[in-house]
């Protein structure tokens, strides 16, 4: 351990955020430049703890205490390393990683953690920057080709794992872009296309061929893909958005927030939208239901859009300030969470049941909710009841439901491959990844349901090392730690 009483002397520093004023005129990065003495000194807080809890809070087993301690001592390039034995894109985790590690942190007892997200952050940005990720080719081939279907980052994981150890890869997206959510579904200001698209890039050198605008079951058969290829793995997401069916739903300025987040990151890569499709906040009453990180995002974008005024309505009641006394460190705190969105402007409230939208000339206008309350049962579930007389109207020009998705999608893929499905819909796979099809296997959301872009990444790590299993008897790639 490089510094034995950095915790002591230095308080948590992360690197500061652009003004409020200044970051909303624009779809950048939230982050100004950070130091490298500042960093050194940030890394040097790691305790080096004889049971580093932050392992446990990563999916992926980051050797978290390894690198933090390499930074402090300069060894940058080790410390790339370190983190690459285990996260193959640190520089996505170190952005939209909610950081479970830092939750874990021993110093989350009673002090503020280690900056643990922005320091592998800047690990992954300096090794793009000095030119040490760069592409690295297999020697050799073993002849077996897979298909890995979707290109987030689970996919994106499997098929630089595959790869690695010389299968032939090919990575098909419905979409028109490589990356998924990354791409498509994240905001700009929360990472920038071009931090995709440079890891895609070197993806590809290495020699993993990316086919775009194809969609498996749609207009390229199944039996093609069963054909083609010595194994398969799905990693198309957990697609399927949870709808609110109340009436009024069918309203136009109702929208799903990832119609509203596709749009706006297809339009910022110079996309031309149709005058009657585009969704935009501008000069809008604006109404977020979903107080999860899609509906910061949405926050977010929308205050770039110029909203008159924004509300953010969540059905569950507020979380505490601080942990509860039944949610002790180490696990994830349930407690509020105020996001960079957040600091820009709105408003939230909580316990709010839809009960209705209603609109003028098939427009909506205005949004009918209730409150209520949450009582927990005998049975430890909880439940919800109508608070008498607690109706509210709420003007409404643009609403967007942030409601989390429900499964993947099932018609085409999955109900033509005819792979087993478990209780919540999303595809059963045993421990090795592989579905109830020999030689198809499957990773991330599709798997594990909407989740963190860690658990996906060591999912798509999995897969790789089961269908190398598959294929060739034995593997030498690593199982992520979960």
């Amino acid at each position: 351990m490089g510094n034995p009483a950095g915790f002591i002397y230095s308080d948590r520093e992360p690197p500061k955020k652009r003004s409020v004023g200044s970051r909303v005129k624009d779809y950048r990065e939230l982050y100004k430049p950070w130091s490298e003495s500042k960093i050194q000194e940030q890394a040097g807080r790691c305790m080096a703890c004889g049971v580093p809890f932050c392992h446990t809070g990563c999916p992926l087993g980051n050797l978290i205490p390894d690198w933090n301690d390499l930074v402090y001592q300069g060894s940058w390039e080790r410390a790339l390393d370190a983190l690459h034995k285990t996260n193959n894109f640190p520089e996505f985790t170190g952005r939209i990683c909610p950081a479970p590690c830092e939750s874990s942190c021993v110093l989350s007892i009673n002090q503020d953690p280690v900056t643990i997200e922005y320091i592998e952050k800047e690990i992954g940005d300096r090794g793009f920057r000095e030119g040490w990720i760069k592409p690295v080719i297999p020697k050799s081939r073993t002849g077996k080709k897979v298909a890995v279907v979707g290109s987030g980052p689970a996919g994106l994981a499997a098929a630089a794992q595959l790869n690695s150890v010389g299968h032939n890869v090919t990575v098909f997206e419905r979409d028109e872009y490589n990356g998924g959510l990354l791409r498509l579904g994240i905001p700009d200001f929360k990472l920038e296309k071009h931090v995709v698209q440079r890891r895609v890039d070197l993806i590809r050198e290495e020699g993993v061929c990316f086919e775009t605008g194809v969609n498996i079951g749609v207009n390229y058969t199944v039996e093609r893909l069963l054909g083609s290829f010595d194994a398969i793995c799905l990693a198309g997401g957990a697609t399927q958005p949870r709808d609110l069916m109340v009436p009024g739903r069918d309203l136009k300025g109702v929208h799903f927030a990832m119609e509203y987040l596709a749009q706006q990151n297809r339009i910022l890569d110079g996309q031309e939208v149709l005058p009657s499709e585009r969704i935009n906040a501008m000069n809008k009453r604006v109404v977020i239901l979903g107080g999860g990180d899609t509906g910061s995002d949405c926050l977010g974008t929308a205050h770039r859009q110029g909203a008159k005024e924004v509300i953010q309505f969540e059905i569950l009641p507020e979380p505490p300030l601080l942990r509860r006394i039944n949610n002790p460190w180490p696990e994830w705190p349930l407690v509020l969470r105020l996001s960079a969105a957040h600091e820009e402007g709105g408003s939230r409230d909580y316990a709010i049941a839809t009960k209705k939208f209603t609109g003028a000339e098939g427009c909506v206008n205005k949004l009918h909710a209730v409150r209520v309350r949450w009582k927990e049962e005998q049975n430890k579930r909880m439940s919800m009841e109508e608070i008498e007389g607690s109706e509210i109207e709420i003007e409404a020009d643009l609403v967007l439901l942030a409601l989390g998705f429900l499964h993947p999608e099932q018609v085409g893929l999955l109900d033509k491959l005819g792979v087993v499905l478990d209780a919540r819909g999303s595809v059963a796979v045993d421990n090795n990844m592989m579905t109830s099809l020999p030689g198809i296997f499957a990773a991330g959301d599709m798997v594990r349901g909407a989740s963190l872009v860690v658990w996906a990444i060591a999912q798509g790590r999995d897969a790789a090392r089961g269908i190398d299993e598959y294929l060739m008897g034995d593997t030498d790639l690593p199982r992520a730690v979960q």
